[in-house]
């Protein structure tokens, strides 16, 4: 699933390519994917205009001038990749991962009067775009309940560590995935900073000190911050706005680097099953 940084990434491709943009048409195949009512659609999608984009954990917010938002959950294995015209050359699909577009995973596609397209994709089918009046958005019941934002200026390491107080006798990587404890934090991101840190994921919240919270919370805002950066992390479906890979990968020190030494102390990193996830840890220097 993609997590904070690979949602960030396609927000920002997004903000360069649709803003701005009118919604001319729309087309969808699987009505679970997009459950919008046509009255809605007609009055409120098309003709309106892109005003911004902004994201909240791993949701996507597509804000229209009609007063209403596209809230968007990639879930699994949702893409939303742009086609541009040949005039501006922004997504060609030469250089695209995912090849000529719509294909038989596009669940909806949103035509711009420029010619140029959205297309969201999803093999598994449980994503979903659905329309909101943006007033409505915070009320929502998942926007209530999701926890901050880590890579906020204002979120400190003290504010991390007291998310996770009422936590105390989970293990700390289920604490890390829960996402009412803090917004965005996945599978990856979770086993990368729980390696930098060095916290075994197993180990009880209550038994994390203070000094080891601010590490973590150092941990996380760095490899989030690198995956923004290196594009996110393709390790199956995802992609950019353009299609493109992340490479975040390319960097990682511990995720999928199963039998594999450890960049810091040269034992055997191992995967395990905890919290529900594979979960990749070297035990001689992570305690």
């Amino acid at each position: 699933m993609p997590e904070l940084p690979e949602v960030e990434t396609v927000r920002r491709g997004l903000m360069r390519l649709i803003v701005g943009k009118s919604i001319e048409s729309e087309t969808h195949d699987w009505p679970k994917g997009f459950p919008n009512s046509k009255s809605d659609v007609a009055q409120f999608m098309l003709g309106a205009e892109v005003t911004d984009v902004r994201r909240r954990a791993k949701v996507l917010l597509i804000e229209l001038s009609s007063g209403y938002t596209l809230v968007t959950h990639l879930k699994m294995t949702g893409q939303i990749v742009f086609r541009g015209d040949a005039v501006f050359g922004a997504g060609h699909p030469n250089d695209s991962l995912v090849g000529e577009l719509p294909d038989k995973s596009t669940r909806v596609t949103i035509d711009f009067s420029d010619g140029s397209h959205l297309h969201f994709n999803d093999q598994r089918k449980f994503g979903w775009m659905k329309l909101y009046p943006t007033l409505e958005v915070p009320e929502i019941d998942f926007m209530k309940r999701v926890g901050p934002e880590p890579l906020e200026d204002d979120f400190t390491a003290k504010d991390f560590a007291a998310r996770f107080a009422r936590r105390k006798n989970t293990s700390i990587k289920a604490a890390l995935l829960d996402q009412t404890v803090v917004a965005g934090v996945g599978n990856i991101y979770a086993d990368e900073s729980l390696w930098g840190a060095q916290i075994d994921p197993r180990r009880k919240v209550a038994d994390v000190t203070t000094a080891e919270f601010r590490k973590l919370y150092e941990e996380l805002r760095y490899v989030m911050n690198l995956a923004i950066e290196k594009g996110g992390s393709t390790d199956k479906n995802y992609v950019n706005a353009d299609g493109k890979r992340g490479s975040y990968m390319d960097f990682a020190r511990v995720f999928r680097r199963e039998k594999q030494p450890c960049p810091r102390c040269g034992a055997t990193i191992r995967k395990i099953k905890h919290a529900g996830r594979g979960t990749h840890v070297c035990e001689s220097c992570q305690h």
